[in-house]
């Protein structure tokens, strides 16, 4: 069991770490003079991958997955909650500034 254990947090580990890879793959958009520009795909992948962490982490690292249903149903709940706060905020905002 502590085998599979390893190789599980293992996989967990390499799942977060290629998701902060790509985000930072992401957030190089600069342009050629070296000022960085928000744009609402660098914006919305951001906080989509920042949530997707998230719920692994409650899953994996906070044992939510073996948790009582109502617990993962919470959870989940809050991660939806948190990103309609989010892109609500971010998507307002834009319309307001513009």
């Amino acid at each position: 069991m502590s085998n599979t254990f390893n190789k599980r947090l293992l996989i967990v580990w390499s799942i977060l770490t290629m998701l902060t890879l790509v985000y930072v793959w992401l957030d190089n958009s600069a342009d050629e003079k070296g000022t960085l520009h928000a744009s609402t795909v660098v914006t919305v992948s951001a906080i989509a991958i920042a949530l997707i962490k998230v719920r692994i982490i409650f899953r994996e690292f906070m044992e939510v997955r073996h948790s009582p249903v109502w617990l993962c149903r919470l959870t989940d709940g809050w991660v939806v909650l948190v990103a309609s706060c989010l892109l609500g905020s971010y998507f307002i905002g834009t319309a307001v500034a513009g």
